[in-house]
C-alpha cells in the first residue's frame, strides 16, 4: 500500500514574474522564489494545507496540480490505470495528462511529514 495527497496548485506561464506579482497581491500572500528550483515562485499561505506557486514554462499558460506520494512508481501506475497518460519525467517526478487533457505531476513527498501523515490517503 502507498499513500498520496493533493500537494498543490501551480500557475504555469512564460511570464512568471508578472504572474507571481499579480497572484501575490490578489491573494494577499508573499511571492517567494524557490531557492533550488528557480522556475518556481511560491505563494506560501494562499491555500490551506496546500502549496500554491507560479512556474516558469516555455509553453502555453495553464494550471496544473501536484500529487505527492510516498511511492511515485505505484501512484503513477494507479493513475495511469485510471486513464492518465505519462508524458514526461523530470527530477524524480512524473508528468501525466489526465483524461480531459489537464496536466498533473506525481512527486515524492515534499510537505511536512506530519501534514502528509495526517492528510494522505492509502491506496492498494
Amino acid at each position: 500500500m502507498h499513500r498520496s495527497r493533493l500537494y498543490g496548485l501551480f500557475i504555469d506561464t512564460p511570464d512568471a514574474d508578472d504572474a507571481a506579482a499579480f497572484w501575490s497581491a490578489a491573494l494577499g500572500v508573499p511571492a517567494v522564489p524557490e531557492p533550488h528550483e528557480e522556475q518556481f515562485i511560491m505563494l506560501h499561505g494562499a491555500l490551506p494545507k496546500l502549496v500554491a506557486g507560479v512556474q516558469r514554462v516555455d509553453d502555453t499558460p495553464r494550471y496544473h496540480v501536484d500529487i505527492e506520494t510516498d511511492d511515485v512508481d505505484a501512484e503513477t501506475a494507479r493513475l495511469t490505470a485510471l486513464g492518465a497518460v505519462e508524458v514526461n519525467r523530470w527530477q524524480g517526478c512524473r508528468i501525466l495528462r489526465a483524461p480531459g487533457g489537464h496536466l498533473l505531476c506525481v512527486i515524492p513527498v515534499h510537505s511536512d511529514p506530519a501534514l502528509f501523515d495526517a492528510e494522505a490517503r492509502g491506496f492498494p
